[in-house]
């Protein structure tokens, strides 16, 4: 096995010294903070854009890429959901600020490339949870803009927020992580050599380990970064991760239409007692939502998720965010990243 400081990758002419892509969070929670200590490190960091507008605060997704470029000049990276209503405004803003990687999840970015200017180095990375997705999105752009994906994120059942897979296939225990890789890794062959960061249920330096020998160039890590003094969310939010046990995390119907991961509590028990149904829609924010229908806005939840009003919220977490157990600073978390993968610690 290579030493930790030898897993240096590229995606295209970005060179990133560790094999490490920290998971876009929002909302809030991955914000120009967390994205630039993680991208100083040596990792990519992803700077969510979910939400942005709703938090009132003046925040703007080229106002957090600018910040975090002036912090570092590492990798800096963006999440944004394919659902949303304003995707390409994000992408165009994005790309005009000077992001390094678009990340395009929830969603199928079939059309992305054609946001992409010429000559643009923004390079696009597709979030994947099939094969046959992921075979879908590489013939779309390569035959329609003869554009051949930078690199792909394959996202396992384990992952946190929302999930690409049907309730079923999440209680599936052939759907892991690793047969669904695998089945990505098979049916990009023909789109020549792909970089391919898996996520989803990877807490440890063993787990990325693990992933790195299947033939991954990376690990996408979120829960893991949550409890850092560097990351955006409010203390309540990171006190949610140290307290929790095994048995808080669950999956929750999301009013978008997709499953998800969280930490069960008092809201959630409240949604399920129908209490929680919004009045109005204040936001129009994501295209697949059935307002009338939906049993709690999620933007509010995770409005206030941000906010530390845990009463009115829920925390999304991927299935190891109970592993957590204190507050370090980011350089501390690859430490230990760096300590787990050279002895075998899994989670």
């Amino acid at each position: 096995m290579r030493k930790w400081e030898d897993n240096s990758w590229s995606i295209g002419d970005l060179r990133i010294p560790l094999p490490v892509v920290q998971g876009g969070m929002g909302v809030g929670i991955s914000l120009h903070g967390l994205a630039s200590a993680v991208a100083m490190q040596g990792g990519v960091g992803v700077i969510s854009a979910t939400g942005l507008d709703f938090m009132k605060q003046g925040r703007t997704i080229a106002g957090e890429i600018r910040a975090a470029k002036e912090k570092t000049r590492g990798i800096i990276g963006v999440n944004i959901m394919v659902a949303l209503r304003d995707f390409d405004k994000l992408v165009r803003e994005s790309i005009a600020a000077g992001a390094d990687i678009i990340f395009a999840g929830a969603g199928l970015p079939l059309e992305l490339p054609a946001l992409l200017p010429e000559n643009c180095r923004t390079k696009l990375a597709p979030i994947v949870s099939s094969g046959k997705a992921a075979r879908l999105i590489a013939k779309r752009w390569q035959s329609h803009y003869g554009y051949t994906p930078d690199a792909v994120v394959v996202e396992g059942p384990l992952a946190g927020g929302h999930l690409g897979f049907k309730k079923e296939e999440l209680e599936d225990p052939g759907c892991t992580l690793e047969s669904i890789f695998a089945d990505v890794k098979k049916e990009l062959e023909p789109f020549g050599a792909i970089p391919l960061i898996a996520g989803g249920g990877l807490y440890y330096g063993g787990d990325v380990a693990r992933i790195l020998e299947l033939g991954a160039s990376a690990a996408q890590l979120g829960s893991r970064f949550v409890t850092t003094v560097e990351c955006d969310a409010s203390k309540e939010f990171k006190e949610a991760y140290i307290r929790a046990k095994k048995d808080d995390v669950g999956l929750i119907e999301s009013p978008v239409g997709l499953p998800g991961r969280a930490f069960r509590g008092a809201f959630l028990q409240a949604v399920a007692r129908d209490e929680k149904r919004p009045k109005f829609c204040e936001f129009n924010c994501l295209v697949p939502c059935k307002k009338t229908q939906a049993p709690y806005c999620i933007a509010h939840a995770l409005i206030n998720a941000y906010r530390g009003n845990m009463e009115e919220a829920f925390v999304f977490t991927g299935a190891k965010g109970y592993l957590a157990e204190e507050i370090l600073t980011v350089a501390e978390v690859f430490e230990r990243l760096k300590a787990e993968y050279e002895s075998g610690r899994e989670s």
